[in-house]
């Protein structure tokens, strides 16, 4: 999956995010939804997993987390994930989704 800036780079902090990996074929058993996947919070619905309540303020990796991680490196996969998976452009970008590059 490819989510770019439409126009170009011009001005976004960089190109934007990719991921190559077949998730969905690889998706854990306990997030198979028909079609793809879920999230943790979405199936076990606990605070540790939706980054709420108890676990708001430190809300860290857990095992899905870095399951997606590790198949898709640019991706943001945890509310403090680092730095270097967040893409920012200047407002009124328009962005292009490829889910198939």
């Amino acid at each position: 999956m490819d989510f770019l800036p439409a126009d170009g780079t011009a001005g976004c902090a960089k190109g934007g995010s990719r991921c190559d990996a077949d998730i969905t074929s690889q998706c854990l058993s306990e997030l198979r939804a028909p079609g793809g996947g879920n999230n943790a919070c979405t199936v076990f619905k606990k605070d540790e997993y939706c980054c709420t309540g108890t676990a708001a303020d430190n809300c860290g990796p857990t095992d899905y987390s870095k399951f997606f991680k590790g198949q898709c490196p640019d991706a943001y996969s945890y509310p403090k994930d680092d730095a270097s998976s967040t893409f920012t452009c200047p407002g009124g970008t328009n962005y292009q989704v490829v889910f198939c590059p």
